[in-house]
């Protein structure tokens, strides 16, 4: 049955060729500084994590190398969520990195032969097998100007079924960051030309069980992901010295039909995301955010709008090291209980202040 169920939403994607959440995976975030701030981070982010938020961050870096690890464990711990990140820089002017990215349910009961040749119940021939998603980002960014930094991103996607079903996918994402005064402006388009996925069924190991249960048996076919845009603004206030505050606000444009936002049409979706951090001595930082907001209908047709709110800490821990926590939730409602989730990150060779050819965040 678990099966099933599981083999079945995969058949569901890869029968139309646009479907709504398509990839959905690469929309849940990265590092847990971004997912405590509500995932408002387009025109904020500037280290490694930035090549999955928005590439032209990359230029931001301080460091010669940096790396990045994330786990989280989201619906009680059923599926577990994985990032590794790498960059480095080639010259003065340019940044590479390098991403990959799994969100998978393992171990999953395969019950087909549950039952032997006799009828009788056997426990000892249940298999399990994984359903898992995978991404590999190539990132690279180009230091254009004092005021414009370019990004753009290679995406290579993975899906697997156990060995029932698989997809292989391609797309670009284009990500730009201008610098202001007292101003940070971000865009970054995921999937500007459209990802597909090629999805390809081992019709064979479960065409006796749709025939059971009346399924059509699934055939081989495309998914395409459409565009998103993301605009986003961010700003610094100093207090004194010590203290600082970083706001940021995202807008998340999405073009797959109407989904429960804000703001929807037929055409465009709108989801507005907003992030806070306070800064002590750029050693210790408290953040919050939210976002998904959403128009709920109750039972008594009534309705009430709901979010999703987020929380974090990150402790600079010495030059190389930071660790950062966020507490939170997959989805504005979901009534699975909310995460931990914990990322570190590691910077070796700090830069020198004057590496860049053109001016940057620090020195505007």
């Amino acid at each position: 049955m678990v099966l099933l169920i599981v083999f079945s939403l995969a058949k569901v994607n890869a029968q139309s060729i646009v479907p709504k959440y398509s990839n959905e995976f690469m929309n849940i975030g990265i590092g847990a500084r971004a997912l405590s701030m509500g995932g408002a981070q387009v025109s904020s982010v500037r280290d490694v994590t930035a090549a999955y938020w928005n590439p032209a961050g990359l230029i931001g870096v301080k460091h010669e190398y940096e790396f990045s690890l994330m786990h989280a464990e989201y619906f009680a711990g059923i599926a577990k969520f994985d990032y590794a990140g790498f960059t480095t820089n080639i010259e003065e002017d340019n940044q590479i990195a390098i991403s990959l990215i799994r969100f998978g349910v393992d171990d999953i009961p395969d019950t087909r032969f549950l039952y032997d040749a006799n009828g009788a119940l056997n426990y000892n021939n249940i298999q399990f097998f994984n359903a898992a998603d995978y991404a590999l980002l190539l990132s690279f960014a180009r230091d254009v100007s004092d005021v414009f930094k370019l990004g753009v991103n290679t995406k290579i996607i993975h899906r697997n079924v156990g060995k029932f079903a698989h997809a292989w996918g391609f797309g670009l994402d284009l990500g730009g960051i201008v610098l202001l005064d007292q101003w940070r402006v971000g865009v970054m388009l995921r999937d500007v030309t459209s990802t597909f996925n090629a999805w390809s069924h081992n019709a064979e190991m479960v065409r006796d069980i749709y025939a059971q249960t009346d399924n059509e048996v699934p055939v081989n076919s495309i998914e395409l992901t459409l565009p998103r845009a993301i605009f986003s603004v961010s700003r610094d206030f100093e207090m004194n010295d010590d203290i600082r505050f970083q706001g940021v606000f995202d807008l998340d444009f999405t073009f797959d039909g109407r989904r429960n936002t804000i703001f929807a049409t037929n055409l465009v979706s709108v989801d507005p995301r907003l992030g806070l951090e306070a800064a002590y001595r750029n050693l210790v930082f408290l953040r919050a955010g939210g976002s998904s907001v959403q128009r709920i209908k109750d039972f008594d047709n009534s309705t009430f709008f709901a979010w999703k709110p987020s929380f974090g800490l990150g402790v600079y821990l010495n030059e190389k090291f930071q660790i950062d926590y966020a507490l939170s939730d997959i989805g504005g409602v979901s009534q699975t209980p909310y995460s931990h989730v914990f990322s570190v990150k590691v910077s070796l060779n700090e830069l020198d202040a004057k590496f860049r050819l053109n001016k940057g965040w620090d020195n505007r």
